[in-house]
């Protein structure tokens, strides 16, 4: 039997109105503490998200809600970078139980179609529930009257009805940033009534793929009863009041405009041809960046990979795979198993074909500054996205914006939502071993022209819909949402 969804938590309350028109709400701020000479500072984050909503912060009274990373503590509320931010804090506790917990060890695994197994517990969800509470109750305190508050992916789900039973003059948008898992998976979750709830607390409810709104439209319908229109739900709540929440597509982007300039700066073009020249400078150069994730498929590609150079289609001397796999929630112990297999993988295969002068993989458990990534996806003919299930994958999107002569293929996984704007890579259904191999051949087989027109396609795809668009688009569809 389903638990309540009519009972999200306590009531959160506030006093009058704040001074912010404009709100985002995130697990993390936008900025990250650094220690110098002059001690602790901040500095903005890396990331799309905070390039593309920077500008609107600071035309409209910007506020961003978000954890500042470390736990145990709690800040005041400052300014940076023309963005007010409000801290919530977290404590050890919370971050292990909501964080690393429900979100990441029961939420991730299901809303990617059980690629792991997810698990349910009780004090997970609590938690959960608990933390929600508190960034809602920041949003709240912070907003002024009539505000749109953007609610920023699943960490956040009850946000929204938390935030519309105290301030039901406000505006709220919700975009889930993971794909949103098909009715018969998402039926597992015993929560699954009050997820819905309190999605449905906001206006607009935007997902990568129109795949994804479909399957979360279905599980209103099956778990809520709410009439479905057109893709909007009327939503009565328990005091008689209603509204009406739409649900639909808005496939994110990055911003294309700083790959392409890095791509033509003459560092990095320097540096693209050094890392040629340290790899024996082979006949072709095949990417692989990733976070060490599960749903990333990176074991898959290693063992297509592997399995040409033991086939003898592709050699040592010709071919050099870079597999960058940054490190990724690494107390959690599904990930620390994963970066055993694939680094025993890597092992195995490199100590089979390297020589003296050429490296069969070079496998980098790093993260790197956007200028080293730009000076990769120039360094690779071939770029291997192989997810096994993923929202959208920014990475194809930034080697296609990187790769201004048109040169370069990309082989990328169906299942990313990235598939749906770039038809013209070399798809692959990254299960098939085999088909893999075979599109990973045709890749660096590729003819010059016929790479180079599939490229420009693709980066005219890019380079018109951005990350600026995309935010452009959802606020715009978020301020024009009907009332019931």
């Amino acid at each position: 039997m389903d638990a309540a969804a009519v009972d999200p938590g306590k009531d959160i309350q506030t006093d009058g109105y704040g001074d912010f028109d404009f709100i985002v709400v995130s697990n993390r701020l936008p900025v990250d503490r650094v220690s110098g000479p002059d001690g602790e500072s901040w500095r903005r984050s890396p990331g799309g998200l905070v390039t593309a909503l920077a500008p609107v912060m600071a035309k409209a009274d910007g506020a961003w809600v978000g954890w500042h990373g470390a736990p145990d503590e709690t800040l005041d509320e400052f300014d940076h970078d023309n963005i007010h931010l409000r801290p919530v804090p977290l404590s050890a506790d919370e971050v292990e139980l909501y964080y690393e917990g429900f979100s990441n060890a029961t939420l991730w695994p299901l809303y990617h179609d059980v690629v792991a197994p997810p698990e349910f517990h009780r004090t997970w969800w609590d938690a959960y529930r608990a933390v929600n509470e508190r960034f809602a109750q920041a949003a709240a305190e912070i907003a002024a009257e009539g505000a749109t508050v953007w609610v920023q992916d699943y960490q956040l789900q009850l946000v929204p009805q938390l935030l519309r039973k105290q301030r039901p003059d406000l505006k709220i948008g919700f975009f889930n940033h993971i794909p949103f898992p098909p009715m018969e998976i998402f039926a597992q979750l015993p929560w699954r009534r009050n997820i819905i709830a309190g999605l449905l607390g906001a206006d607009l409810i935007g997902f990568q793929r129109s795949g994804d709104a479909s399957n979360f439209l279905r599980c209103v319908r099956r778990f809520a009863g709410h009439t479905i229109r057109a893709q909007q739900v009327h939503v009565t709540a328990e005091d008689g009041t209603s509204h009406i929440s739409r649900a639909e597509a808005f496939p994110i982007s990055i911003d294309a405009n700083q790959i392409t300039e890095l791509a033509q700066r003459e560092d990095v073009v320097a540096r693209s041809k050094q890392i040629r020249q340290e790899l024996g400078d082979p006949d072709v150069v095949l990417l692989g960046v990733d976070r060490l994730d599960y749903t990333k498929g990176i074991s898959h590609r290693l063992k297509a990979y592997g399995e040409l150079l033991e086939d003898g289609r592709i050699t040592v001397e010709g071919a050099s795979l870079i597999q960058v796999a940054s490190p990724s929630r690494e107390r959690v112990e599904q990930y620390r198993l994963l970066r055993e297999e694939v680094e025993g993988t890597v092992g195995r295969i490199s100590g089979t074909f390297d020589t003296i002068s050429n490296t069969a993989i070079r496998y980098l458990h790093h993260s790197y500054p956007v200028e080293e990534m730009v000076a990769l996806y120039l360094a690779a003919d071939v770029m291997l996205v192989t997810a096994l299930r993923d929202g959208m994958n920014l990475v194809a999107k930034e080697y296609v914006a990187a790769r201004t002569n048109n040169s370069g293929v990309l082989v990328l996984s169906e299942f990313a939502g990235a598939a749906d704007q770039l038809r013209q890579a070399v798809l692959v259904n990254p299960h098939d071993i085999d088909g893999l191999k075979d599109a990973i051949v045709t890749a660096m087989q590729m003819p010059d022209r016929e790479a180079q027109r599939r490229m420009r396609l693709m980066r005219r795809q890019v380079l018109q819909n951005d990350v600026e668009r995309w935010s452009q688009d959802f606020l715009t569809a978020l301020r024009n949402t009907e009332d019931a």
